[in-house]
């Protein structure tokens, strides 16, 4: 099947239902008698988003914002009114104000983050994928292990709740038998960043660094494969792709498009797709079934149920709304309460993205004991999966995923 044939067939193929998923996961966030104080540490793109989000959990602050390069730094210390600015994390990690730590910084330099801020009695937040390398993704799981604080993965799907509900489904008799799924991630995006000092330059531009990124199967497959893991409980056994330069003819040789292949031990198979060159139906996980198949894309979520595929009962409860050629199923628990609070978005989708609910999610753990979305186990998994699918793309062989690395000593 063609991507234009799959697309006809998501979008408007006779004889299916759409149904729009909006969850009945949607907590109230987290409350404390005294603000939990956050060090963000790394104020790039990713840590200026994780400020934004903070600033909505009643229960956090932002105290201390870190990053070594100062135009970052003020950059940062905007969208965190009130925090103070440090551009060694050490000295973000010692603060007594601090009792949370978000480690945004680039993917390779996470670890030592992480040890020092776990080894200083800190809860820590680590961005995904954990690292760029296998070692350093089980010496970071091993860390958390050991830790009597509270640590998250940042693979937010397992928080989004959409994804939540879409996974109660999935694991009902809803979907029946699996017959294939896809993933893809496409955004119009050269990922070269300019800057003013050319010193500087290649670390700014650390994910085409050959030397140090594990590209977009690792930097954004990683977090779609964790996706397929949680649903099916399930590991690959083994990966293979392909990658090359499609577009962007400016010096770089780490691929602007790539494909891989994943193979699972119960049989399972995923192929992914991700692109820098082309944001045709951007990012969306697929998963194939026989009585309906399930489509997430983040924020929304819908399932199109097969014309024979058997009435559960509770469709005669759900609202209904015509879905392009079809009449959609569309279940928005908690609308009225979100629509009261000007939250609701048009069309039916999360009022916040995946990040709040995963940064929600740690400040809860570390307030009431609540488990985090993500812990160092799956991240590290997601992780390895992650590093050894760019080492599949950049060899152009298939390797096998041995489930000794999957596990910790």
């Amino acid at each position: 099947m063609t991507p234009f044939d799959r697309r006809a067939f998501l979008q408007s193929s006779a004889g299916l239902a759409a149904m729009a998923l909006m969850p009945d996961f949607l907590a109230a966030a987290p409350t404390a008698d005294e603000p939990v104080g956050f060090a963000v540490i790394g104020a790039g793109r990713q840590g200026r988003a994780v400020m934004s989000e903070i600033q909505k959990l009643e229960a956090a602050k932002v105290a201390v914002v870190c990053d070594n390069d100062p135009g970052r730094l003020r950059s940062g210390l905007g969208r965190a009114p009130g925090a103070e600015g440090v551009e060694d994390f050490r000295t973000a990690i010692d603060r007594r104000d601090v009792q949370a730590v978000v480690v945004a910084t680039p993917t390779h330099v996470h670890r030592a983050i992480v040890e020092a801020a776990l080894a200083a009695g800190k809860h820590v937040y680590c961005d995904a994928p954990l690292a760029s390398t296998v070692d350093d993704a089980q010496a970071i799981a091993k860390a958390a292990r050991s830790a009597k604080s509270v640590f998250a993965a940042g693979f937010e799907g397992r928080s989004n709740p959409v994804y939540k509900l879409a996974r109660t489904f999935f694991r009902s008799d809803s979907v029946r038998e699996l017959i294939a799924m896809r993933a893809q991630e496409l955004q119009k995006t050269s990922w070269r960043y300019p800057s003013s000092d050319p010193a500087r330059e290649r670390a700014v531009n650390w994910r085409l660094d050959p030397e140090v990124s594990i590209g977009l199967v690792g930097e954004l497959g990683s977090h779609q494969f964790d996706v397929v893991s949680w649903y099916l409980g399930d590991y690959p056994t083994s990966v293979r792709g392909t990658g090359s330069i499609r577009l962007y003819h400016d010096g770089r040789t780490m691929p602007d498009t790539v494909e891989a292949d994943l193979g699972y031990e119960k049989g399972a198979r995923l192929q992914y797709l991700a692109s820098l060159a082309c944001s045709f139906e951007g990012r969306h996980e697929v998963f194939y079934g026989s009585n309906a198949t399930i489509k997430l894309a983040w924020t929304h979520g819908w399932m199109f149920k097969e014309a024979d595929a058997p009435t559960q009962g509770w469709e005669v409860y759900a609202n209904r709304q015509q879905f392009h050629k079809d009449e959609g199923i569309t279940l928005i628990a908690d609308a009225t309460k979100l629509a009261s609070q000007g939250k609701l978005k048009e069309g039916v989708g999360l009022p916040n993205p995946s990040l709040y609910y995963a940064l929600e999610d740690f400040l809860r753990a570390i307030v009431d004991g609540s488990p985090v979305g993500c812990d160092a186990l799956e991240g590290m998994r997601s992780t390895i999966v992650g590093v050894l699918g760019h080492q599949a793309v950049t060899s152009g062989e298939t390797i096998a995923i041995d489930p000794a690395l999957l596990e910790l000593a």
